[in-house]
């Protein structure tokens, strides 16, 4: 079972694009088998070989003479010239690679894809989710009757998901059972009546909303390890999401205007349904003055929070504080945070007292949230939350409400096409079922001798972020020896947990033991999930923290990096052509996976990763000269990226502060994999070219590099990305490296001062 629960990581790529629905485009992976292709192209080899020469003498006269080398020699497999083919596709040679490596690198790719009509975004990461779905949707729907009891639930869950016959006929009937449950909504009740509510009060309703719903808001409540002693965790009290994905949208002009309007109508529209479902009487005005109400709190709410720039340094989010100090300085007008957090934790059997330790990580928040909530009546305060959790579950409705939120979806993401059910499902499930989905990929595709080879990549690249601490003159001794001892207890977790695979293993059955779906009720098959999730997490209060959890299932296109566990996940997913195969050369290999893996290394020695120490707690081990040096160093990159502009985010700037970490990551990650492929290559490695490629295998590597970030977005989602992606945009993260990095400009023999070359470089690490 997923959990419900804020999760502190850090990812090699961003989110999907819905905030709006429950079922996220999380995980992507990749369903392709290679052995066909290679077989293929070998058969096509030996009929073809003349015709293979031409078209590579043909393409090379084309390049530059200066990149030519005719005495190396030429690989011939099969794998390679699958990679050959496939670089040469994404790439537009008629670009300078010292002008813009990011068209040279993807400009063939950019003008053969078009951003699906379902999609905000479409990127490498993207078509190789849209393959692995493929998988899931194969092994999801293969019966089987020896199959375990996780899978037959696994499977079970996926028919619920996909009749959508059984779900139109049903229509509301879900949702009217759903709003009865929380106490009903007043905008769509003919009898919700303050005075008939005496009991009603936020210290009630948001506990039911949170534990049963894993719906948080008004203020954000959850159980995580505590960030200064990781081997315990804690409860935390954080501001809120947001109806809307961004703060910016509630007050911005222009496009964010235009978003706001289509938010309200659909709002105004869904409220509108359930009245006519509920056979009350027509009444317009009455239903947009209230909706309007809910936005006015709403606004309120995304004013008093803090943007993610003053959200970025954690040590300064970090207030640790009992629950009688919360409640002293905090008290909402007679909030009672007691009674607030013990109805959250009495679900799961768990006592709390005034002298319970907290973390509250939004002081600012709840101090200005202290004169929204006097402004609003019960009944705005009860539209509010309920609207909050039928906007999770409109997506699981039948089609009248996802038309009626068709608009809002344009306004917001420009996408007009709802995803194929099936899609919908199968992402679902795999990110609500992530180990018993994850155990049904890997048996399917995933090659077990992959583990393997990355394990000896992510010993080459430790051992070279190790050997390079001896070359940064802004970092002392002692705080390099911190550094290594760090990078050195970084714990890795490849492709799967081991027991997933294990028959005679019960572990996998017993994640779900609790959970039992019935195939003609797929909403409650998800309220639920919902609840076992969210409940899982709270249990965690009173447990130790598991130092060897995996933190993503197996099935998933990204790679991840926890600064509590000092931990790296290379999920089996990403294990897999473009970004790794032993069948590739292996400039490919590094240039592609063995940066993802520095990138998620460097993570922990990022401007916040620095602040936690080998043992996952967050502790300042850096001296004085070291900090303030690499807050020097960090600077240079927040005003490179801070500098770069967007035109598809309406000419928006890059956020220096936001993607900081992000940066850091890129550029030392792209340097740490560079000097561990040339080291790979001193000790007797490839010296081989690719055929039609008349590039060296240090081009190569900076090639696959960048083709891995190949990738558009719509600009409806370009201006909300800039706004709450900790990521810089696509061409920007493969631009911004480079221009850093001297190897790059040698490799392709770029003169100073060119766009690719600047004179003026940043680095960290």
């Amino acid at each position: 079972m997923e959990d419900q629960t804020k999760v502190q990581i850090i990812t090699i790529m961003g989110k999907s694009e819905s905030q709006m629905d429950i079922v996220e485009k999380s995980t992507k992976l990749m369903k392709k088998s290679w052995t066909l292709i290679e077989i293929a192209l070998s058969v096509l080899l030996l009929l073809m070989t003349s015709t293979v020469v031409a078209l590579a003498v043909l393409y090379t006269t084309q390049r530059d003479k200066q990149f030519s080398s005719s005495t190396d020699k030429v690989c011939m497999t099969a794998g390679c010239v699958a990679a050959a083919a496939r670089l040469i596709q994404n790439m537009d040679s008629s670009v300078s690679p010292c002008e813009d490596f990011y068209k040279y690198a993807c400009g063939g790719w950019l003008s053969k894809h078009v951003i699906p009509e379902t999609s905000s975004r479409y990127n490498v990461f993207d078509i190789v989710t849209d393959d692995l779905e493929v998988i899931l949707k194969g092994v999801l729907e293969r019966p089987d009757d020896r199959d375990r009891d996780a899978f037959k639930k696994a499977k079970q869950l996926y028919k619920s998901c996909i009749n959508d016959t059984l779900i139109a006929g049903r229509d509301s009937e879900p949702l009217l059972n759903l709003l009865d449950a929380v106490g009903g909504w007043p905008v769509a009740t003919s009898d919700w009546d303050v005075m008939k509510e005496p009991g009603w009060s936020l210290e009630t309703i948001l506990p039911q909303l949170n534990a049963n719903y894993n719906n948080r808001v008004v203020v954000d409540i959850f159980v995580w390890t505590d960030d200064r002693d990781s081997s315990r965790h804690i409860l935390y009290v954080d501001q809120p999401t947001l109806g809307m994905p961004s703060r910016d949208y509630y007050f911005g002009d222009s496009n964010y205007k235009k978003v706001r309007e289509a938010y309200l109508q659909f709002m105004i529209s869904i409220a509108k349904m359930i009245r006519e479902d509920r056979n009350i009487t027509k009444n317009d005005t009455f239903v947009e003055e209230e909706m309007m109400k809910v936005l006015e709190l709403e606004t309120e709410m995304a004013n008093a929070t803090a943007t993610p720039e003053e959200r970025h340094d954690i040590t300064q989010m970090y207030n640790k504080m009992t629950i009688a100090q919360l409640q002293k300085k905090y008290d909402l007008h007679g909030f009672d945070w007691l009674q607030f957090i013990q109805g959250i934790m009495s679900t799961v059997d768990i006592e709390v007292h005034p002298e319970e330790e907290i973390v509250v990580y939004a002081t600012e928040y709840l101090q200005k949230l202290k004169h929204i909530l006097p402004k609003y009546s019960k009944s705005t305060l009860q539209n509010y939350l309920v609207w909050r959790l039928v906007i999770d579950h409109v997506s699981n409705l039948s089609r009248r409400f996802k038309d009626a939120r068709a608009n809002y979806r344009k306004a917001l993401y420009g996408t007009t096409v709802e995803e194929a059910r099936w899609r919908v499902c199968a992402s679902y499930i795999n990110a609500n079922m992530k180990n018993a989905v994850g155990a049904l990929y890997v048996r399917e595709t995933f090659a077990g001798d992959s583990k393997k080879m990355v394990k000896d990549l992510i010993d080459k690249i430790r051992e070279v972020f190790i050997e390079t601490l001896d070359d940064l003159e802004w970092m002392d001794p002692a705080s390099k020896q911190k550094a290594q001892e760090k990078a050195m207890a970084i714990k890795e977790q490849i492709g799967y947990p081991d027991y997933i695979l294990e028959e005679d293993n019960p572990k996998l059955d017993e994640e779900y033991a609790l959970l039992n779906f019935s195939e003609s009720k797929y909403f409650e098959n998800i309220l639920e999930n919902l609840k076992a999730g969210i409940q899982k997490s709270l249990r965690k209060l009173r447990e130790k923290v598991d130092q060897d959890l995996w933190m993503i299932g197996a099935a998933v296109v990204n790679a991840f990096y926890s600064p509590n566990l000092n931990q790296i996940v290379f999920p089996a997913g990403i294990l897999q052509p473009p970004f790794f195969s032993k069948h590739q050369h292996q400039a490919l290999n590094f240039g592609a996976i063995g940066m993802v893996i520095a990138h998620e290394i460097i993570h922990g020695f990022d401007d916040n990763g620095r602040k936690f120490d080998k043992n996952g707690n967050m502790y300042d081990w850096w001296s004085n000269f070291s900090a303030t040096h690499f807050k020097d160093q960090s600077s240079c990159m927040v005003h490179q990226y801070g500098n770069y502009t967007w035109d598809l985010a309406g000419g928006e700037n890059v956020s220096g502060i936001s993607t900081l970490s992000e940066n850091i990551a890129d550029n030392g990650g792209i340097r740490q994999a560079y000097k561990a492929y040339l080291n790979w290559v001193k000790k007797g490695g490839e010296v081989v070219k690719l055929p039609g490629l008349n590039l060296t295998h240090k081009q190569l590597f900076f090639l696959s590099f960048a083709q891995v970030w190949c990738g558009s977005y719509r600009p409806e989602y370009a201006r909300q990305a800039i706004k709450i992606e900790v990521h810089t945009p696509l061409k920007f993260r493969v631009i911004g490296s480079l221009q850093n990095f001297e190897a790059f400009a040698e490799a392709f023999q770029c003169l100073r001062g060119s766009r690719m070359h600047p004179v003026k470089k940043c680095r960290v690490w």
